[in-house]
């Protein structure tokens, strides 16, 4: 035999290690790669003064566990208008969905009436019944306790086409009570980073009446953030009550409990997804 073909034993061990972690290794890679095409698509809709990366944390939880998830553009412009934006998204997804609303969000999946949707998710979020709006839903009588008012609550001028000649009026969160108000739970370099993503809402979103509710007949989930500055929670818990009712939980957070508990978030939205396989 010559020495080309003499076998060589340190490189017979090597290649067998090798082997054996590829074996050890290679049930895990499925799990890691894809989801199940039984689970839902989960289609996650954020809410006023954010954009979809407010969605972010949650979002990588989620696709850690395996599941589709598409983070939507809500043009936060009113439920009529928004509603149409998120159905246009849903008609490019095969398969069941599950809607996840934050804040104003919970608005737009409430007037959104799909085939698709098994299950809606509300994350300290609106969820109004029909001839409802934002507005009423933060009445400082029954609800006490928002400090989303002026001087926090700013306005200003917008370009719109959906608006009176190209134009809207708008508000957003004044940047010195963005972290105080919005997102206390946060660390100050967190909550300036998302005062970069702020998107401002269009006034006339806060006015409009809500129509005919989607979780009146699609059963609902709410994860209340029981120390919210925005949405009181008491405000978060009628609207969980009535709401088919909801299968409800509350965790000690902020408005932004995306960004500040992702976790305890995904977890929710892993229990609606769950029930609808």
């Amino acid at each position: 035999m010559s020495s080309s073909t003499r076998p060589n034993p340190r490189r017979h061990r090597l290649l067998t290690a090798l082997a054996a972690t590829v074996v050890a290794v290679s049930p895990l890679v499925p799990a890691l790669a894809t989801a199940d095409p039984g689970d839902p698509t989960l289609v996650l809709v954020h809410g006023a003064f954010a954009d979809a990366t407010s969605w972010d944390g949650v979002a990588a939880e989620l696709r850690g566990r395996g599941y589709r998830v598409v983070t939507v553009d809500n043009p936060l412009r009113g439920p009529r208008n928004d509603a149409q934006a998120l159905q246009s998204v849903l008609d490019g997804i095969d398969g069941p969905v599950v809607l996840v609303g934050h804040s104003y969000g919970g608005v737009v999946i409430t007037n959104t009436h799909s085939p698709k949707v098994k299950a809606n998710v509300y994350i300290a979020a609106f969820a109004p019944a029909q001839g409802e709006f934002v507005q009423g839903l933060l009445d400082p009588i029954r609800f006490p306790g928002s400090q989303l008012l002026p001087p926090a609550l700013q306005v200003r001028v917008v370009d719109d086409p959906s608006g009176v000649a190209g134009r809207n009026i708008d508000g957003y969160i004044d940047e010195p009570y963005f972290h105080p108000i919005f997102a206390p739970d946060v660390s100050a370099e967190t909550a300036a980073e998302m005062y970069t993503h702020q998107q401002s809402a269009a006034l006339g979103a806060n006015l409009e009446p809500s129509g005919s509710p989607s979780w009146a007949t699609t059963p609902s989930w709410y994860l209340i953030s029981g120390d919210d500055k925005v949405i009181p929670a008491a405000a978060q818990r009628f609207m969980a009550g009535r709401a088919a009712p909801a299968t409800t939980r509350e965790i000690s957070s902020s408005h932004a409990s995306p960004v500040s508990q992702p976790d305890a978030v995904a977890d929710t939205i892993v229990e609606a997804a769950n029930s609808v396989r």
